[in-house]
């Protein structure tokens, strides 16, 4: 999936005027940054060509026995649909999507996109804002996660199920097939949370990060 061809150009203003929109009322600088995937996921394809041999292998022994099969060596019958089962296996944990995360594990794939995007708040520096007071909203396409991080002095006032409910707005919004609109409706929504929380906006405030859109293809 491209990051890039994800977002209409029509998506990238609209988020970048709700990065706008909700920084004026609040000293808040929320960061909106995508990429197309956290990992790569490469051990899924020697899992799915281990299972497929397997299978495979179980399934030729059991029509070769059962099915009193004649003519066919006993090696043929090992080593043909290992090699067969194999190749499908690695072919499909590769490839296909809902199996390369299957064979990864729920655990590692929610690991891995919560590293990555801990790596996009520090490579934003998100934390370099005068208050602490900096979001990061992340969505990792390949994987279909959306992960919010907030800087210290934020996440001191803000209660994770409020970020959570922000999270699954963006979601619905995404599976809906409105991916702009809902990420530029959650960013609003930051800026009313931390509205508020009081995370006020100073007199002297100014703009310490970027408003558009991060996209990186990975």
């Amino acid at each position: 999936m491209h990051v890039e061809k994800f977002f209409s150009a029509a998506d990238l203003q609209e988020i970048e005027a709700a990065v706008r929109g909700a920084e004026k009322q609040t000293s808040g600088e929320i960061v909106p940054y995508a990429v197309s995937r956290s990992d790569h996921y490469e051990t899924a394809a020697w899992k799915g060509a281990t299972l497929g041999a397997f299978a495979v292998v179980v399934a030729a022994g059991a029509a070769r026995y059962l099915g009193d099969v004649w003519g066919v060596p006993s090696l043929g019958w090992v080593m043909l649909p290992a090699l067969l089962g194999g190749a499908v296996g690695y072919v499909a944990g590769a490839v296909i999507r809902p199996i390369k995360l299957a064979l990864t594990g729920a655990t590692k794939v929610e690991h891995r996109v919560r590293q990555r995007a801990a790596a996009a708040f520090l490579e934003n520096e998100v934390f370099r804002t005068r208050g602490r007071t900096g979001v990061l909203i992340f969505l990792s396409l390949y994987e279909r996660r959306v992960v919010v991080l907030g800087d210290s002095g934020i996440n001191a006032r803000v209660r994770q199920q409020e970020w959570d409910a922000i999270v699954a707005g963006i979601v619905e919004g995404i599976r809906a097939g409105y991916p702009g609109r809902a990420l530029a409706g959650a960013i609003a929504r930051c800026g009313e949370l931390l509205e508020r929380h009081e995370v006020k906006i100073a007199a002297d405030d100014t703009d310490e990060l970027p408003d558009q859109l991060q996209l990186r293809e990975e």
